[in-house]
């Protein structure tokens, strides 16, 4: 499954420390590997710090926000 994030989020992603970011990605790998949810639900995944919202579009999971507790 294809990532793509909103500006958004992107934005949010390298404004948190390097360990976030790697935590995230790592959220974002797990979830693309996943089942997607049903097209157009939005879900969440998270971490102990991190979390990821997402929707899937066809063969597209759309990042709709990210963020960390550091």
């Amino acid at each position: 499954m294809r990532v793509e994030m909103i500006r958004r989020a992107a934005d949010v992603l390298w404004d948190v420390p390097a360990d976030a970011r790697k935590e995230i990605i790592m959220i974002l790998v797990a979830v693309a590997q996943a089942p997607a949810p049903g097209a157009g639900v939005r879900a969440a995944a998270f971490s102990e710090q991190c979390w990821v919202e997402y929707m899937a579009r066809g063969n597209v999971l759309e990042v709709i926000d990210v963020g960390s507790l550091c």
